[in-house]
This record gives structure tokens, sequence and C-alpha cells, in this order.
């Protein structure tokens, strides 16, 4: 099929490529016109595993190219999906003027019948507008659509490409056979393509982020109960996530969630919910949780140095809000990172990917350090933010020999504590006892 997809940020550019991985003929549109030429010339710009093989060989095969015209793309093609960002404002409620113009955009060019198919995570209702701007504007037979993504950053194109389900949010059986025939390569391995309303599909996706978010500021409070009644959260949780009715998976602790969906969807969802007078008052406990996890590491700073760390040197492994990407937005590094320079605090920081991302938010006021041993020169402690796997059995002769002070704040339980005890290292962790 010929497919246009409005946007080339990180959903749409993943969409668009893994799209014309499956044989079908792409054309990205975006608005920057330098993005657009380095994504031409096989250059992405952001980090994902994978990605930036599968751009240039669909570049090269003839199957995928960029361009700064909307109007183009979309004569060329029977199906558009709008990918924009969606940002939050500061009510918490999504900023859809993006996706407005897109549908405009796109409503104004098409040549015959046409598919729009809403990729964006929008409010419920979205899609109703979507549908009223392409009957405004179009002057052919226009079927808009919802098809949510449930992409994870650090393994995307693996969850576009073998997908647990497929959700289409259609009003026609036209559009539906076409969407339906479009992600069906997709699922040879029977994972469901799941058909219902647009509002339904727009509810699906907050619904399925906002329940992931619950889980992990759920496992986040007991594993704070942990520390305080001397429980190890480990044991708990393998006896929590081995009952079949709640699984195991987003129940480990840490510093909190991050990213540019769970705390976005969370907030948009509350909003949702006031605007149709209902107080989603467990989605705001949810939140409240993850913003003091995210400060949490701090507490056991302070309880090992004492309140006063001015003078004192950090070095951080871990800055991006998980691994395999270089996404810094919501991390909780920020705000540890923030906190400790408030307090006076030297920083000295390591990520394999999202350094330029971080330089970007603190410029010179914390130090960057392509190796993560070079990080922990000079400094009084480590504290770990994001769970690399370059982190997970590092030389800890050198972390010791290095640090000031044997000292290792895990915000993402990576080590042993019995080894940490055999290597004499004071070691504080989540839901854990101290070593």
């Amino acid at each position: 099929m010929n497919i246009a997809v409005i946007g080339t940020g990180y959903v749409g550019l993943v969409s668009g490529t893994c799209y014309a991985e499956s044989g079908n003929e792409v054309i990205c549109v975006d608005i920057d016109a330098e993005r657009i030429n380095a994504l031409n010339s096989g250059k992405v710009p952001i980090y994902e595993p994978g990605l930036e093989e599968l751009v240039r060989r669909n570049i090269d095969e003839g199957r995928l190219r960029f361009t700064t015209d909307a109007a183009d793309a979309v004569a060329q093609s029977m199906i558009s999906f709008i990918a924009v960002g969606t940002p939050m404002s500061a009510n918490g409620a999504a900023d859809l003027s993006g996706v407005m113009s897109a549908a405009e955009s796109v409503a104004r060019a098409v040549t015959g019948y046409h598919i729009v198919a809403v990729k964006s995570t929008v409010p419920v209702g979205t899609n109703d507008k979507v549908q009223a701007i392409a009957q405004k504007f179009g002057k052919h037979k226009i079927d808009c659509c919802s098809v949510p993504e449930f992409l994870k950053e650090g393994s995307a194109i693996e969850d576009f490409m073998r997908p647990d389900r497929v959700v289409i949010g259609s009003r026609t059986e036209q559009s539906t056979a076409i969407l339906r025939e479009l992600h069906s390569s997709f699922t040879r391995t029977d994972n469901p393509i799941l058909i219902m309303d647009p509002r339904s599909a727009e509810l699906t996706k907050y619904a399925c982020n906002s329940m992931l978010a619950l889980r992990i500021s759920f496992i986040n409070e007991i594993a704070n109960l942990c520390e305080a009644v001397g429980a190890e959260i480990n044991d708990v949780r393998r006896g929590l996530g081995s009952d079949r009715r709640i699984g195991s998976s987003f129940l480990f602790p840490g510093v909190g969630y991050g990213g540019s969906c769970f705390p976005k969807d969370v907030q948009a969802l509350i909003h949702t919910a006031s605007e149709n007078n209902l107080d989603f008052k467990l989605l705001r406990s949810a939140e409240d949780v993850n913003n003091r996890q995210k400060r949490s590491i701090l507490r056991r700073v302070r309880q090992h140095f004492g309140d006063d760390l001015s003078g004192r040197t950090f070095a951080i492994w871990g800055l991006a809000f998980k691994p395999r990407t270089d996404d810094m937005r919501e991390a909780p590094s920020l705000v540890v990172i923030e906190e400790l320079l408030a307090a006076k605090a030297g920083v000295r920081v390591h990520d394999p990917e999202a350094m330029d991302n971080t330089r970007k938010v603190f410029g010179d006021r914390i130090s960057y350090h392509k190796n993560n041993y070079e990080a922990l020169e000079g400094a009084d402690a480590l504290l770990i933010l994001t769970e690399w796997n370059e982190f997970r059995h590092p030389n800890f002769q050198r972390i010791r020999s290095t640090l000031k002070q044997p000292v290792i704040f895990d915000g993402r339980n990576l080590y042993d504590p019995s080894l940490m005890k055999a290597l004499e290292m004071k070691y504080y962790s989540i839901g854990r006892r101290p070593v």
C-alpha cells in the first residue's frame, strides 16, 4: 500500500520505517527541513536499537523516503497516519494543535478515497474532531480512524513488528478491511487485531499506560514499606508475581518512571476524567508516589552523609529514563541532579547514549564523562539511576579504589547485597536492607 506518515518523531519514524520494512511504499513528512535532509541521507536523529539500519535499507530499496511536502505525500497515498506530538499543557490536557493542523493538511490534499489514521496519543473524542475537519476540508470520502501505538523505547521495532495486539478504531467496513489487511503481516502468530470504535481505541491507549504506571507505583510503595519493616522486596516481588492473576511484569522497584508516555498519559487521563466530572483518585495517587520516588535515593544519600552535601561530589551512572534510549524526558536523573546542585554538591555523569541530551539541560553545571569509571574520579559516592547492561557487572575493585569512599546508592537494584557485603562496600538499594 502507499502510505504517508505525518510527523517523524519517535512514533512516526519507527512506524513509517516498519511499514516500509513489510513491503509498503512510505513517505514520511515533517516541517523540519534539516531533519528531513538528514533522514534522506540515512541519519537518524534518535537512538533506537536497529532503527538506523532499517531506515537506510528501506531508503536504498526505494520503499521509504522523507519530504516536507505533505500535499504531495498525501496525494500519492491511500492512508495517512498522523503521528505528531501532543505535548502536555500546564493543566494536564494534551495540546492537539499539531493533530488538527495535520488533519486539515491531509484533508485538503486527498485525491480520492482516503483513510486518516491517528497514531498520536490523543484524548477520547479527538477522532470525532478529526473526522469533522476531514468533512469540512476534504473533497473526497475520508474515513478517520484511530490506530494507537504501543511501543516501548529500546524495543520499539520488535514491538511494532511483533505486537501483542493491534488496536483499530474505525467506523466503516471499508476502512476496517484496509487497516486489517495492512496490519495482518504483523500478527501472523495469531496475536489479535482488535476492532472497536475510535473512542474505545483512544481510551485503550491511555488505560494501558496508566495501568503500567499504577503497577510501578504500587511496587515502589511496597519497596518503601519493606525498608520500613525490615522485609526484602525481591522476595515479596517473587511471591506477588508468581500469582497468575497478577504476573511479574512491571513489578521492579526503582527511582520512578519517566519518558514521554507514562507521565503525560497519566496526567491526560486524570484531566479527561475531570472534564467528565470524575475524580481519578487512584491515578492522582500514582502520580504523587512517582514524584516522591524520584527523590527516594536522595533521602538515602542524606541519611548516609547528613543533610549538608555542600562540597561533596557524586558520580551518576545512567541518565536516560530507561536503558536502550537517549530519551531524557521526565527522567528521574533530572530531579536527582537538580537537587544535588541545589545542595551545592558536584555532579559527574555518564550514560552510554543520553549525554548530548543531558548537556542540553544542564550545560556546564555538571561534568560529562565518556567512560563510566572516569565519572568516579574524585567522587564521594556512586549513584545508579538507569539499568544499562554495561553497569550490571562492573569492576568493583576499580570502583572501590577510585571513589573517595566505597559507597553505592543503587536506584535500580542491580547488585546482590551479599556480594556487596563480601566486597566490603557500603550499599543502599530500593526495598532491601542496606549493607
